[in-house]
Order: structure tokens, then sequence, then C-alpha cells
């Protein structure tokens, strides 16, 4: 007879709990195969026949029964354990885990981080750079203790707070026609202008694509699209072609005459800024606070 490892002991509690070893396999995020395999081992190092398999799905024999009452115990007292020694942990220091999209990332986050941690000196801190799409989807796993997102629309699933509004421009390099314009372009000149673009799923693209939805126009074939606001913003003042971005990332550029906003009539390309963060959950401690900092200087 061999040790059980407690990450079997747990999958065969399951299998009790769901009925099924797939159920099980999905709860603790491992495939069906490697679950079987891994029960399959359990019942070899015990010497025990533990689970009836069929197709509707798998029973504890009753040898299987009394080895998971038994495993609940000693489950129980492990995550007593774990819960203890995170407390100890949380003693000594404090963990912040935010997750931001990129423009805000930018050009916001690293101003709210710097009054934070005057605040927490003791304060680890990991801020992540991210599309919106994958900020709402770092905050909803856990991944992330608090996210901001630029996007037009407020995802479901999380608690959502109102920050403030961004507003985007239409730049182009000083020797694109657009640079000596003397009229505002419509929607639909804009529309059928192949532009330098962020990748689908970031809000600056989704404000983009949502204002020319709302305008009933079509937007033509990206003539780039890139993976990070640095690369779009670098990729006009390099003359490459024109770009719909936010004022805060071209605000200086503009000042220094390296592009030139094109005018555009019709057109809503203002987003609003939010934070969000598990729903159900009150934020306390840094998150609370890195909150605030964010709602007073936005």
């Amino acid at each position: 007879m061999t040790e059980p490892d407690l990450p079997s002991l747990r999958l065969l509690v399951l299998v009790d709990e769901l009925g099924s070893i797939g159920a099980a396999a999905t709860e603790l995020r491992i495939s069906q195969p490697s679950a079987s395999k891994r029960l399959s081992g359990l019942e070899r190092g015990l010497g025990l026949h533990l689970l009836e398999r069929t197709k509707r799905g798998a029973t504890l024999t009753h040898a299987g029964a009394t080895v998971a009452g038994w495993a609940r115990h000693v489950l129980t007292d492990v995550d007593a354990l774990l819960t203890g020694v995170r407390t100890l942990h949380a003693k000594h220091e404090q963990r912040l885990r935010v997750a931001a999209s990129m423009t805000i990332a930018d050009y916001l986050a690293p101003r709210w981080v710097g009054e934070l941690r005057n605040a927490f000196t003791g304060l680890r801190m990991e801020l992540d750079s991210a599309n919106s799409a994958a900020v709402t989807d770092a905050v909803r796993h856990g991944r992330a203790d608090l996210g901001f997102l630029e996007s037009p629309e407020v995802p479901e699933g999380v608690s959502v707070r109102y920050l403030s509004q961004d507003r985007l421009a239409v730049v182009v390099p000083t020797s694109h026609p657009w640079a000596r314009l003397r009229r505002p372009l419509d929607a639909a000149e804009l529309a059928g202008t192949p532009l330098i673009v962020r990748e689908t799923g970031s809000g600056t693209r989704e404000t983009l694509d949502r204002a020319l939805a709302t305008a009933s126009v079509t937007p033509a074939e990206p003539l780039l699209e890139l993976h990070s606001t640095t690369a779009v913003r670098n990729s006009v003042v390099a003359g490459a072609g024109p770009a719909v971005l936010s004022m805060m990332a071209v605000g200086t550029d503009l000042d220094a005459g390296l592009v030139v906003e094109a005018p555009v009539t019709g057109l809503d390309l203002t987003r609003p800024l939010h934070a969000v963060w598990q729903a159900g959950q009150r934020l306390t401690g840094p998150a609370a606070a890195l909150l605030s900092v964010a709602l007073h200087r936005s």
C-alpha cells in the first residue's frame, strides 16, 4: 500500500458528491482521462476497489465510501492548515493584484499606484496590462482583485463602478491628406478608410466599432491590427496611416505637432472608464483604497 496524495483524495470526494468522474474533473479543471487515471492509481495504491463505473456515471463502493469519509476529515484539516498559513502571511504582507486596460495601465494607473504606495508601504502589488475582455476575464476568475476597463459596454457578472469619461480622436500623420482638412470627416468617410486599429476585445476597438455601427456604416478592412496602444500610436507618428486613439495616448503628440487630429462629425467617440471586481464581494484594504484613488484622480 502506498500513501495517497491529496489531489486524488479530493477527486474521490468530488466523485461521491457530484456523481460522475467527468463532473469532478470539470470542478478541478482537469481532463476526464487524467481524472480516471488518477483514481485508478489511487485504487492500486490502496489495494481497494473504490468506484463502480457505469455509462450513467460513477458510484462509490462500500470501501470507496468509507475512504471518502476519512478523506473528508483529512481535507478539512488540510484546508484549515492552509487558511491558517495564509492568515499568517497576511499579517506580514499585503498583496493586491490589478488588471487594467492598456490605455489606463499606461496613462492613469501609474499615478494611482504611486499614491497608493504612500499609504501602504509594505504592499506587494501586481499590475497586469491587457485588453478589456482579458481584464474582465481575470476579475471574473479571481486572477485579479480589481480591474479597470475602457470599453463602452458594462460587462455582466462583475461589480462595476463608473470612474470618468475618455474621448477618442481621429489622428493622422502630418503628411496625411486629412491633416489639412477644411471640413470635418463624416462617419462614411472614416469607415471607408483603412485604419490602424487595436485588436478585437480592446476597449478602443470596441468604442470605434460601436460608434460606426450606431452611424449605420461598416468599417473597411484594417490597414494594420496591433495589440497595444503604444504600437498604434508609434505607427501613426511614423507615417503609416490614420488611427482612432484615446486623447490620453496622443495628447502630448498633438501638442508637439507629431500628429494631427482630423475633425469628425456624426460620431460619438467618447467612452466610460469603469472599475470592476468580483460580483458579490466587498472591496477592503488596498483594493478599496485604490478604487478611492481612481475615483478622485481620473
